[in-house]
């Protein structure tokens, strides 16, 4: 189920945030201690930013938003789609399912919108979900020391 942020996410939040694993091809973790501290009571509550609960507890977030200052023309003002998990989660399809719900309330609200993803190349399970999402490869470029790819989800026309 997708929802919206609320304070019983915070713990799972400074998990996800913490995670080595989550991090692997994301720059790394940012510290525990300093999550702790700087992170609000309710984490990630903005527009297009979405919980993944199973059970009750949070298990990954989703983020739609419009990438205004992304580093690849290609990308620049469409929006952007990301994702984390718990490594607890991973392996389940959860990824898949919500990102596919999260597209789809997309589709709703801004019909006809391109969406990007960008992950690293190295990144064996993403690059296999933005396939399975219907992304397809508009360029690869080089940043932060490794192989990144951009892909593009054409957008889908309205039926009249």
């Amino acid at each position: 189920m997708l929802r919206e942020s609320e304070a019983r996410d915070r713990a799972a939040f400074i998990e996800l945030l913490a995670s080595p694993e989550v991090h692997t091809y994301l720059g790394g973790p940012r510290p525990r201690d300093e999550l702790e501290r700087e992170m609000s009571g309710v984490p990630g509550r903005r527009p297009g930013s979405f919980v993944v609960d199973l059970d009750g507890a949070m298990i990954g977030q989703i983020l739609l938003r419009r990438a205004t200052e992304h580093r690849r023309p290609a990308a620049a003002g469409k929006a952007d789609l990301g994702y984390l998990f718990l490594p607890r989660a991973w392996g389940f399809g959860y990824a898949a399912e919500a990102c596919v719900a999260a597209l789809d309330w997309f589709d709703g609200v801004l019909p006809g919108e391109p969406v990007v993803l960008t992950t690293q190349t190295a990144n064996v399970g993403s690059m296999r979900l933005a396939a399975k999402l219907g992304f397809t490869e508009v360029e690869r470029f080089q940043a932060w020391d490794a192989e990144q790819w951009l892909g593009l989800r054409s957008p889908v026309t309205p039926s009249a």
